[in-house]
């Protein structure tokens, strides 16, 4: 199976089947004993939400493990679950995407998490190939192609040709740094609190990149600073855009920083083909419009841009001998395999 095990969603492709399981990356706990409760949408319910002796988190940081015993737990659930969708799905072999700025520890950490939560073999790869790879770029031809994948926890950038990475960059900012804009940028305006789940609602239905053709006002709820009760304020659109800036700003340097290290006729073959955005940050309206205005060359959306990365390491899984090249093993894997 193919895993993208994802800062904010966790999912997993199996081998004939396709993408059989796409669940928020939280585990709820109960303290005292460390007891796994609930896993997936269910856990993410709870954020916030939750009594003393019960915490809900997220296991991964910047699209790598904060907490190793915890994301074991959430990967064992995860391959039980598609283990009774699909009898024949025991201890599978498995290509986890990762960051491409991860370190040795980073990388081991995370196939050692696969390996004890019953994978036979894991095998990694880097998000930004792994994203190419799903989004249908011929990444073994002698041509540049860029991808830009913004997941939750990084942004990565790459120009991918001949099968390997020619130039990247990676960032630990992403949608999670979007949500913290929108928080900080209402406490500071309106006095008001927050939590994060009402910043991504925000996000989702009023973000932009770019400026919208019509700009709208909304209500935002919730606690006043200054009494501490609860208050509705009116917010515009203009205003989450104002919000989310240094964010976007971030992504378009990289991208930009990224086009400067890449060869010249590499740049060519960019411009004919365009520039492709992969992961959840790709919906934010209006991005396209502003890479493409800030780097003078067309900018598509891949299709279905929050699966790329899985649907990457699902092709990977099926075509491991040819692709071999793309792919890191930790020590561990090796001794296992």
């Amino acid at each position: 199976m193919g895993i993208d095990l994802g800062t904010a969603n966790t999912l997993v492709h199996v081998r004939g089947q396709g993408i059989v399981l796409n669940e928020p990356s939280v585990v709820a706990m109960s303290k005292p004993g460390n007891v796994v409760l609930s896993v997936g949408v269910d856990a993410r319910k709870m954020l916030g939400r939750t009594p003393a002796d019960i915490v809900a988190m997220r296991p991964l940081k910047d699209g790598v493990i904060a907490d190793f015993d915890v994301t074991e737990q959430m990967i064992k659930y995860f391959i039980a679950k598609v283990h009774n969708r699909s009898w024949h799905v025991s201890r599978p072999r498995t290509v986890l995407g990762v960051p491409s700025g991860v370190t040795e520890v980073e990388k081991r950490a995370v196939t050692d998490a696969a390996i004890h939560a019953g994978c036979r073999e894991a095998y990694l790869v880097e998000e930004p190939m792994a994203a190419a790879i799903g989004a249908g770029l011929p990444i073994q031809e002698a041509t540049g192609s860029m991808i830009v994948d913004i997941g939750g926890g990084t942004s990565e950038v790459a120009v991918v040709s001949l099968g390997g990475i020619v130039a990247s960059k990676s960032i630990r900012i992403g949608g999670d740094e979007m949500d913290q804009g929108i928080v900080q940028f209402v406490r500071r305006n309106f006095n008001l609190l927050i939590g994060d789940r009402t910043a991504e609602d925000i996000k989702i239905a009023m973000g932009s990149a770019y400026p919208l053709p019509e700009d709208k006002k909304f209500h935002v709820r919730g606690r006043d600073l200054m009494t501490g009760l609860p208050k509705t304020v009116e917010m515009t659109t203009i205003q989450v855009r104002e919000a989310l800036a240094d964010v976007v700003t971030a992504i378009v340097t990289t991208v930009k920083e990224t086009l400067e290290d890449t060869p010249p006729e590499l740049i060519t073959d960019i411009m004919d083909r365009g520039v492709i955005l992969a992961g959840g940050g790709a919906l934010l309206r209006g991005l396209d419009e502003l890479l493409a205005h800030e780097t003078m060359m067309p900018v598509y959306v891949a299709e279905d841009p929050l699966t790329t990365v899985v649907r990457g390491t699902g092709i990977v899984l099926e075509e491991l001998d040819t692709l071999k090249r793309v792919v890191i093993t930790s020590q561990k894997a090796k001794a296992l395999r």
